[in-house]
């Protein structure tokens, strides 16, 4: 079955064509919500928010833009709504610190421990470090998705980056330590 008609069925209910798709892209959006959610079975729990929208709003897709894109973009606005609703970001020190350069040498940090170490920041500096870095959503997207100001935004975006290059410091200074 087509793409196309996989969607078409989706819109009539047609369950095994739901879980078809589900098949289809439950891994990249799974991978999508592990980016933003807090650990593991917030992600499990995302994903099952993420579809059940999915196949709520299916009808409103009108086969016009890429569809894995409009699963995506359904897919982090249901986490990002998770947050809006705990309020993350109300306690928000709005100080607008400079941005910094963050480098990463690959030869001494792998990309395992530095996804794990995003996924340890903090929810707010961790969702405008991805939206920012890994997704390239501009500063004014940022804040009208999570509904903050610009520079708020910018503000998280320059502690995530501090934090992550203070944590790689503390990191490579342990390495040369051991190597002692």
């Amino acid at each position: 079955m087509s793409l196309n008609q996989l969607i078409e069925n989706c819109k009539i209910n047609d369950t095994k064509a739901q879980g078809e798709l589900y098949k289809l892209f439950s891994s990249k959006l799974f991978s999508l919500c592990l980016k933003y959610s807090r650990n593991r079975v917030e992600a499990e729990d995302n994903l099952q928010d993420a579809f059940l929208t999915i196949f709520k709003k299916i009808e409103q897709y009108k086969n016009k833009g890429s569809f894995e894109g409009w699963l995506k973009r359904i897919t982090i606005n249901t986490v990002l709504q998770r947050y809006r609703n705990e309020k993350v970001f109300d306690i928000i020190n709005e100080n607008i610190i400079e941005d910094v350069e963050l480098e990463v040498d690959e030869d001494t940090v792998s990309i395992d421990y530095l996804l794990q170490i995003i996924q340890e920041l903090p929810d707010r500096y961790r969702l405008v470090f991805n939206l920012y870095v890994l997704d390239g959503y501009s500063h004014k997207d940022i804040a009208d998705m999570l509904d903050i100001n610009i520079g708020t935004s910018k503000s998280n975006l320059a502690r995530a980056r501090l934090s992550l290059k203070e944590t790689i410091e503390n990191y490579k200074t342990m390495q040369s330590l051991q190597s002692l």
